[in-house]
């Protein structure tokens, strides 16, 4: 098959963006919550870009919201999370 991996963490074709946004996603977040992309290892990094320059088809390219981000609180190591486990 000869498919568009727009997401490739979460394996999100073009076809399943472009359902989600004719289905009535009309921001980052709503295509986010229907097809997963940007759920991924990456957290859209890679692909919030282009689900915006779809999305822009549909809708002006200002009213678009961005996706909300949630980084870790600080940054931990592997051995503070081995030690945890101690006690």
């Amino acid at each position: 098959m000869n498919e568009e991996f727009i997401c490739r963490c979460e394996e999100v074709t073009r076809k399943e963006i472009e359902e989600a946004i004719a289905d009535g996603a009309t921001t980052v977040a709503g295509v986010k919550k229907r097809t997963r992309a940007g759920m991924g290892l990456c957290q859209g990094r890679t692909c919030r870009r282009l689900v915006t320059q779809m999305l822009s088809k549909h809708k002006a390219a200002e009213q678009i919201m961005p996706d909300t981000s949630r980084p870790p609180v600080r940054a931990i190591t592997v051995e503070e999370i081995i030690n945890s486990e101690d006690r």
